[in-house]
Protein backbone atom coordinates (compact mmCIF):
# COMPACT_ATOMS: atom_id res chain seq x y z
CA UNK A 1 0.00 0.00 0.00
CA UNK A 2 1.44 3.41 -0.93
CA UNK A 3 2.55 5.70 1.87
CA UNK A 4 0.77 9.03 1.35
CA UNK A 5 3.46 10.89 3.31
CA UNK A 6 5.86 10.48 0.36
CA UNK A 7 5.72 11.44 -3.26
CA UNK A 8 6.97 8.44 -5.24
CA UNK A 9 9.28 9.00 -8.20
CA UNK A 10 10.16 6.18 -10.62
CA UNK A 11 13.41 6.50 -12.58
CA UNK A 12 13.67 5.04 -16.05
CA UNK A 13 17.09 4.44 -17.66
CA UNK A 14 18.81 7.79 -18.19
CA UNK A 15 16.72 9.56 -15.54
CA UNK A 16 17.91 11.21 -12.33
CA UNK A 17 16.25 12.94 -9.40
CA UNK A 18 17.27 15.40 -6.68
CA UNK A 19 14.87 16.29 -3.87
CA UNK A 20 14.11 16.60 -0.19
CA UNK A 21 12.60 14.37 2.48
CA UNK A 22 9.15 14.43 0.88
CA UNK A 23 10.29 11.98 -1.82
CA UNK A 24 10.88 8.28 -2.22
CA UNK A 25 12.66 7.23 -5.42
CA UNK A 26 12.36 3.82 -7.09
CA UNK A 27 13.97 2.07 -10.02
CA UNK A 28 14.81 -1.30 -11.56
CA UNK A 29 18.39 -2.08 -12.59
CA UNK A 30 20.02 -4.72 -14.72
CA UNK A 31 23.49 -3.89 -16.01
CA UNK A 32 22.74 -0.20 -15.35
CA UNK A 33 23.95 1.49 -12.18
CA UNK A 34 22.29 3.81 -9.67
CA UNK A 35 24.20 6.10 -7.39
CA UNK A 36 22.41 7.59 -4.41
CA UNK A 37 23.79 10.64 -2.63
CA UNK A 38 22.34 11.71 0.70
CA UNK A 39 23.05 14.59 3.07
CA UNK A 40 22.02 13.34 6.54
CA UNK A 41 21.33 16.63 8.32
CA UNK A 42 19.65 18.43 5.39
CA UNK A 43 17.78 15.31 4.27
CA UNK A 44 18.42 16.09 0.64
CA UNK A 45 19.04 13.19 -1.70
CA UNK A 46 19.84 12.41 -5.30
CA UNK A 47 19.66 9.27 -7.41
CA UNK A 48 20.79 8.40 -10.92
CA UNK A 49 20.09 5.51 -13.29
CA UNK A 50 22.82 5.43 -15.93
CA UNK A 51 23.25 2.92 -18.73
CA UNK A 52 26.85 3.34 -19.84
CA UNK A 53 30.13 4.52 -18.37
CA UNK A 54 31.88 7.58 -19.75
CA UNK A 55 30.77 10.84 -21.26
CA UNK A 56 27.86 11.50 -23.58
CA UNK A 57 28.12 10.75 -27.21
CA UNK A 58 24.36 10.86 -27.17
CA UNK A 59 21.86 12.01 -29.70
CA UNK A 60 19.47 14.88 -28.95
CA UNK A 61 16.55 12.50 -28.29
CA UNK A 62 18.37 10.52 -25.60
CA UNK A 63 17.94 11.21 -21.90
CA UNK A 64 20.56 13.45 -20.25
CA UNK A 65 21.66 10.92 -17.60
CA UNK A 66 22.39 7.96 -19.87
CA UNK A 67 26.17 8.17 -19.36
CA UNK A 68 27.90 8.01 -15.98
CA UNK A 69 29.78 11.33 -16.27
CA UNK A 70 26.65 13.20 -17.28
CA UNK A 71 24.55 11.55 -14.56
CA UNK A 72 27.10 12.53 -11.91
CA UNK A 73 27.25 16.12 -13.16
CA UNK A 74 23.44 16.34 -13.06
CA UNK A 75 23.33 14.99 -9.50
CA UNK A 76 26.04 17.38 -8.30
CA UNK A 77 24.43 20.37 -10.02
CA UNK A 78 21.06 19.49 -8.48
CA UNK A 79 22.56 19.14 -5.02
CA UNK A 80 24.36 22.47 -5.42
CA UNK A 81 21.00 24.14 -6.17
CA UNK A 82 19.89 22.86 -2.74
CA UNK A 83 23.07 24.18 -1.08
CA UNK A 84 24.57 20.70 -0.58
CA UNK A 85 28.34 20.15 -0.70
CA UNK A 86 29.10 16.79 -2.37
CA UNK A 87 31.83 15.87 0.15
CA UNK A 88 29.24 15.98 2.96
CA UNK A 89 27.08 13.34 1.26
CA UNK A 90 26.96 9.62 1.79
CA UNK A 91 26.99 7.55 -1.39
CA UNK A 92 25.58 4.14 -2.16
CA UNK A 93 26.07 2.25 -5.43
CA UNK A 94 23.78 -0.42 -6.89
CA UNK A 95 23.48 -2.50 -10.05
CA UNK A 96 25.93 -3.64 -12.68
CA UNK A 97 24.30 -7.07 -12.83
CA UNK A 98 24.74 -9.68 -15.51
CA UNK A 99 21.32 -10.05 -17.10
CA UNK A 100 22.45 -12.73 -19.51
CA UNK A 101 25.17 -14.66 -17.65
CA UNK A 102 26.38 -16.47 -20.76
CA UNK A 103 27.13 -13.21 -22.52
CA UNK A 104 30.52 -11.81 -21.54
CA UNK A 105 29.72 -8.56 -23.37
CA UNK A 106 26.71 -7.77 -21.16
CA UNK A 107 28.59 -8.73 -17.99
CA UNK A 108 31.41 -6.43 -19.04
CA UNK A 109 29.02 -3.48 -19.36
CA UNK A 110 27.70 -4.02 -15.83
CA UNK A 111 31.23 -4.37 -14.47
CA UNK A 112 32.34 -1.23 -16.33
CA UNK A 113 29.36 0.72 -14.98
CA UNK A 114 30.06 -0.29 -11.38
CA UNK A 115 33.78 0.41 -11.61
CA UNK A 116 33.07 3.76 -13.26
CA UNK A 117 30.68 4.78 -10.45
CA UNK A 118 33.34 3.96 -7.85
CA UNK A 119 35.93 6.07 -9.69
CA UNK A 120 33.54 9.02 -10.11
CA UNK A 121 32.67 9.13 -6.44
CA UNK A 122 36.31 8.85 -5.40
CA UNK A 123 37.23 11.65 -7.81
CA UNK A 124 34.64 13.94 -6.20
CA UNK A 125 35.68 13.03 -2.66
CA UNK A 126 32.34 11.41 -1.82
CA UNK A 127 32.45 8.61 0.74
CA UNK A 128 30.78 5.35 -0.31
CA UNK A 129 28.99 3.86 2.70
CA UNK A 130 27.64 0.77 0.94
CA UNK A 131 27.29 -0.92 -2.40
CA UNK A 132 25.44 -3.83 -3.94
CA UNK A 133 27.10 -4.45 -7.28
CA UNK A 134 27.43 -7.17 -9.88
CA UNK A 135 26.13 -10.71 -9.64
CA UNK A 136 23.38 -12.09 -11.86
CA UNK A 137 19.90 -10.78 -12.40
CA UNK A 138 18.25 -7.45 -11.75
CA UNK A 139 17.65 -5.29 -8.68
CA UNK A 140 14.68 -3.37 -7.36
CA UNK A 141 15.57 -0.21 -5.43
CA UNK A 142 13.62 2.11 -3.14
CA UNK A 143 15.45 5.19 -1.81
CA UNK A 144 13.65 6.99 1.02
CA UNK A 145 15.25 10.42 1.17
CA UNK A 146 13.88 11.20 4.65
CA UNK A 147 15.99 8.42 6.23
CA UNK A 148 18.66 7.87 3.57
CA UNK A 149 17.69 4.20 3.52
CA UNK A 150 17.91 2.30 0.26
CA UNK A 151 16.12 -1.02 0.06
CA UNK A 152 17.65 -3.28 -2.56
CA UNK A 153 16.37 -6.66 -3.67
CA UNK A 154 18.32 -8.71 -6.19
CA UNK A 155 16.29 -11.10 -8.32
CA UNK A 156 18.25 -13.87 -10.05
CA UNK A 157 17.55 -14.68 -13.68
CA UNK A 158 15.23 -17.57 -14.44
CA UNK A 159 17.03 -20.84 -15.09
CA UNK A 160 17.19 -21.65 -18.80
CA UNK A 161 15.29 -24.92 -18.26
CA UNK A 162 12.29 -23.09 -16.73
CA UNK A 163 12.13 -20.73 -19.70
CA UNK A 164 12.36 -23.63 -22.13
CA UNK A 165 9.39 -25.43 -20.43
CA UNK A 166 7.28 -22.26 -20.51
CA UNK A 167 8.01 -21.69 -24.19
CA UNK A 168 7.20 -25.29 -25.19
Amino acid sequence: MPDSTFTDIFLMPGDYFVGDERYRVRTLLGSCVSVTLWHPSLRIGAMSHFLLPGTAHRKAHEKPGMYGDDAMRLLLDGLARHGVEPGRCQAKIFGGGAMFPRSDKVRDIGQQNGDFARRMLHKHGIHVVSESLFGEGHRQLIFTIRSGEVLSRQIPPEPATARARENA
